[in-house]
C-alpha cells in the first residue's frame, strides 16, 4: 500500500482523548464514569447565545468573510477594551477555535525545523501544532515543587539558538492552572525584542483567574506590537467548547496580513457559531462571578482530598481549571487504561488524562496525571475517593 507520511506518523496521539475506547467499553460494562479527563465544562452555556441561533431568520446559510464577521470582530474589539487591551476590529481573525489560531501563528511565523520555547507541562495538542507545523519545540522545564512557576528568565536565554522563532505560553495555564505575574509577563517581553522572537499567548482561560489574582495580557505589555500575538476562544469563557469559535490577535500587521492568506485558503470561520459568540459577548458580568465562585470552590475540594491522598503531590492552581497530580506509579498511561478496564468502586470508576503527552520531554511526568475539576462538587469527593481506593491496590 502506499506509505504514510513521516509527519503523519510522528503526530502524537491525544494523551486526552486516546482513552476514549477504553472507556466507552466501559460503559458498555455497565461502569459509570467521572470523566476528569476533559476540559469540558458542565457550565451551562449562556442562554443569550443559545437563542441567537435558534431566533436566527437566515435563508441561506452562506460564508462569512474569511478574518470573520466585521461586526463581529468590532464587538470583540470592544470586549478587550473592558479587559484594558486595546486592539481594533482589524488587528483581529477569527477562527475554527483556538486549535486553528494556533495553526495559523505557527503557518505565519515559523518555517520548517524552525524552534519555539515553551514552558512545559504544556497543552498537548502544542506538540501536535509543532508536528505539523514541521517546528521543533524546545522545552523549559517547571516543576510541581515549585507549583510550575515560571523558570528563571536565564533558563530560556540558554535555549535561544539561530533557529528560535516565537515563545509560546498558556496563561492561565493548561494542564497547570499556573498564572504569570505581571512581572513574569515583563521578563518574557523583554527577552523576546532582546531577541527579536515573538511572543504568542494563549489566553483562552482569561476570566478564570482565582484568590484575588488577576490577568495580566501580553497585549498590555507597551512596546510589545511587533512582537505579540494573542489566541483566544469562546470555548471555556462561555461553555462553548462546540461553537469552535477562536481568533487571532496582533498589532504587527504583517502576521496578520500572512495569517489572512492561511484563513482565505479554508474559506471561513463557522456562520452560525460566529452568531452564538456575538451574542455571547452581551452575557453579564454576574454570569462569570459566579462561573469564578464555582470553580474556586470546585478546586479547593479537589486540592484538599488529593493531598490527603498517601504519595500523591499536587500543585495548586492560580486559574483555568485543571491541576496536575503526581501519584506513587510508575506509569499513568498503563494506570489509567487499569481504572477504565479493572477497577471500580460500587460500579464506577474514573477517567484521567496521563501527564506524560504534556510534556515534550522524553520520560518526563510519566507518573502525573491532569484532573480537569469540571463537575459538581459532589462528583469530585466520589472521583478522588475511587482514585484513592485505586492507589490502594494498583500494582505497577
Amino acid at each position: 500500500m502506499p506509505t504514510i507520511s513521516k509527519k503523519g506518523l510522528l503526530m502524537p496521539q491525544s494523551p486526552i482523548r486516546k482513552l476514549v475506547p477504553f472507556a466507552e467499553q466501559a460503559v458498555k460494562n455497565g461502569k459509570y464514569i467521572y470523566y476528569l479527563n476533559i476540559g469540558q465544562p458542565d457550565i451551562k452555556t449562556p442562554e443569550i447565545a443559545l437563542q441567537a441561533v435558534k431566533n436566527s431568520n437566515i435563508d441561506v446559510l452562506a460564508y462569512s468573510r474569511s478574518e470573520g464577521s466585521e461586526v463581529y470582530r468590532q464587538k470583540i474589539s470592544a470586549y478587550y477594551k473592558k479587559h484594558d487591551i486595546n486592539v481594533n476590529h482589524d488587528d483581529i481573525i477569527v477562527t475554527t477555535g483556538g486549535s486553528e489560531a494556533l495553526l495559523f501563528a505557527f503557518g505565519s511565523i515559523m518555517d520548517v525545523d524552525d524552534e519555539i520555547i515553551i514552558p512545559e507541562p504544556f497543552y498537548a495538542n502544542y506538540n501536535g501544532f509543532s508536528t505539523a507545523s514541521g517546528v521543533k519545540v524546545v522545552p523549559v522545564i517547571s516543576k510541581i515543587e515549585d507549583n510550575f512557576a515560571l523558570p528563571p528568565i536565564e533558563e530560556f536565554e540558554k535555549l535561544i539558538t539561530s533557529k528560535t522563532k516565537a515563545i509560546l505560553i498558556c496563561n492561565p495555564g493548561n494542564p497547570t492552572g499556573y498564572l504569570y505575574s505581571k512581572e513574569e509577563i515583563k521578563k518574557l517581553a523583554a527577552i523576546v525584542k532582546k531577541h527579536d522572537l515573538f511572543l504568542i499567548a494563549d489566553e483562552v482561560y482569561r476570566e478564570f483567574a482565582y484568590d484575588g489574582n488577576t490577568h495580566y495580557s501580553i497585549m498590555q505589555e507597551t512596546g510589545l506590537d511587533d512582537y505579540a500575538i494573542m489566541i483566544d476562544s469562546v470555548s471555556k469563557r462561555y461553555s462553548m467548547c462546540g461553537a469552535r469559535i477562536g481568533c487571532l490577535v496582533s498589532k504587527n500587521k504583517v502576521v496578520i496580513q500572512t495569517a489572512l492568506k492561511f484563513a482565505q485558503a479554508r474559506l471561513s470561520p463557522p456562520t452560525l457559531a460566529q452568531i452564538a459568540s456575538e451574542a455571547a459577548l452581551e452575557t453579564p458580568q454576574s454570569y462569570f462571578d459566579d462561573v469564578i465562585e464555582e470553580y474556586v470552590e470546585r478546586r479547593n475540594i479537589v486540592i484538599s482530598e488529593l493531598q490527603k491522598i498517601d504519595g500523591v503531590k499536587v500543585a495548586k492552581p492560580k486559574g483555568a481549571f485543571y491541576c496536575i497530580a503526581e501519584l506513587p506509579v510508575k506509569n499513568s498511561d498503563d494506570f489509567a487504561q487499569w481504572l477504565l478496564e479493572d477497577f471500580d468502586v460500587n460500579g464506577e470508576t474514573v477517567m484521567v488524562a496521563p501527564a506524560g503527552g504534556f510534556y515534550s520531554t522524553p520520560g518526563v511526568g510519566l507518573n502525573q496525571i491532569r484532573i480537569a475539576y469540571v463537575l459538581k462538587k459532589e462528583s469530585l469527593v466520589k472521583a478522588v475517593n475511587i482514585l484513592k481506593e485505586a492507589l490502594k491496590v494498583y500494582k505497577d
